[in-house]
């Protein structure tokens, strides 16, 4: 059969769409039909964003005089026969001071200097070196750390270079599936690009109150913490910041979205300034929906209201259920800390509550939060070991740094008294207890409760989870 000039010319067309497409990732593809365009291959992208990401060195001076960590496995326990001898022999060296010197990555935002890395590149530095593509290297100050988000932002002062700042981008509409690169300096090894996809959002790894990760298998490794994750308009939509050390090819950004608020409090205060309800809060479990008559587990529990703060001054009382706040449907804690905290300090918010199944609107004025004023408050409610022989503190910075670990719900076990139940079943210094007897354990107030309600006699299941063990129950009987 003949074709005629006009069909033979549409099949030539087709086959070209299709040679083009098979090259083609999914993003180069929305570039061809009329969509944000893209960089046709990794080289253009790699070559354009590279010289606005930095190396950054630091040196700490940090003390050290033990020759032998009683943390580690083998050392950590009291009861361990060699700890005395350790103790009697290295216990009371004295300290020494040491410089340390570490390397991470940061990118250019301003021409004129401005850089945002991770807070745990820079924390705690007496002196930050930059050093460009180019090969200069100038000294950086800091301008402001947010400890909750680890985030930083430093300044160089650029003189006659010429600096070339990235195009920050919108994570809120990055989709799962959709190519990233990572720029960094991972292990001392400088501009290196790896590519991958992005694997999840919204990831929670226990790292802060604040976690809304993006998962990617883009490479990260040590070194590339403050470097930029970029997608494949050339924007950075991301700040890779941890990775997993069990699981290979797993890596966690931090949302641009969220850095640019917070970057921007940093650049005008040098800090950052969060609102505060002042409630301690849970997610609402199956059971707890059908306890109080909750449809499909909207809302978070009040586990207790700090006294004189603003929920407090209000009236909200614990067990309320927060349903909605500002007209918005509240669905788990992690979404209410958020918003809260982006909220400004004195601005009246308007929070829906179910209370003894019957709903109330109470209008609350938003205060600023204080860390410290908050781990003041779990401290505080630990004085005395309970009938099982166990002090327990609240999570909170001190209680975490001490105890070396990353959790942030339940409370930690910081004292287990000789020869009480708890040690006879085996309670160790830093477990974590989550669940007693399935009640689920977010503060102190929550453990001694539930501690209580167990009668003589009767059985304490305790669930919490142990480094290096995982998940384990213990029980004991009252």
């Amino acid at each position: 059969m003949k074709l005629t000039k006009n069909v033979f010319l549409t099949r030539v067309i087709i086959v070209l769409v299709f040679t083009v497409l098979s090259f083609s990732t999914p993003d180069n593809c929305n570039a061809l039909f009329g969509k944000t365009p893209s960089y046709m291959n990794f080289s253009e992208l790699a070559e354009e964003a590279t010289p606005s990401v930095v190396n950054i060195s630091t040196v700490k001076t940090v003390e050290s005089g033990k020759r032998f960590s009683f943390n580690q496995k083998g050392f950590g326990d009291n009861d361990n026969p060699m700890h005395d001898f350790f103790e009697r022999f290295f216990g009371g060296e004295k300290q020494r001071k040491f410089k340390e010197k570490s390397l991470g990555s940061g990118f250019i935002i301003e021409k004129d200097g401005y850089i945002i890395t991770n807070n745990h590149v820079i924390e705690n530095a007496d002196k930050i070196k930059v050093k460009l593509t180019t090969g200069k290297e100038f000294d950086a100050e800091i301008i402001g750390r947010d400890p909750n988000t680890d985030l930083a932002l430093i300044k160089i002062n650029p003189k006659l270079s010429k600096l070339r700042a990235v195009k920050l981008g919108d994570s809120e509409i990055l989709k799962v599936g959709q190519w990233v690169v990572a720029i960094g300096n991972p292990f001392g090894l400088e501009h290196t690009v790896t590519a991958g996809i992005v694997s999840a959002k919204g990831r929670v790894i226990g790292s802060g109150p604040y976690d809304d990760f993006i998962q990617t298998d883009a490479s990260i490794n040590p070194g590339n913490s403050g470097g930029p994750l970029i997608n494949v308009q050339g924007e950075v939509i991301g700040i890779n910041t941890a990775i997993n050390p069990a699981g290979q090819g797993i890596g966690f950004a931090i949302p641009i979205n969220l850095a640019k608020g917070i970057i921007k409090q940093l650049k005008t205060d040098g800090k950052v300034t969060r609102g505060w309800l002042g409630v301690g809060i849970q997610d609402i479990t199956d059971e707890l929906a059908e306890y109080y008559g909750v449809k499909d587990k909207k809302g978070v529990l009040i586990t207790k209201v700090f006294p004189g703060d603003p929920a407090d001054e209000a009236g909200v009382q614990p067990q309320d259920i927060i349903l909605e706040l500002n007209g918005q449907t509240i669905e788990s804690t992690r979404e209410l800390t958020s918003i809260i905290a982006n909220t400004d300090v004195k601005d009246t918010v308007r929070i829906k509550i179910l209370r003894n199944g019957k709903q109330k609107t109470i209008t609350v004025k938003i205060a600023e939060r204080h860390d410290e004023k908050l781990s003041f408050y779990d401290t505080q409610e630990t004085e005395k070991a309970d009938d099982l022989g166990i002090l327990v503190a609240g999570l909170n910075p001190d209680t975490s740094y001490k105890f070396n670990t990353k959790e942030t719900q339940g409370v930690i076990v910081t004292s287990v008294q000789p020869g009480s139940k708890g040690e006879n079943a085996g309670i160790r210094n830093g477990d974590i207890i989550k669940e007693i007897n399935h009640q689920n354990i977010t503060s102190v107030s929550d453990y001694k409760q539930a501690i209580e309600k167990v009668k003589k006699g009767d059985t304490v299941n305790i669930f919490m989870k142990r480094e290096n063990s995982g998940f384990i129950v213990v029980k004991i009987d009252k």
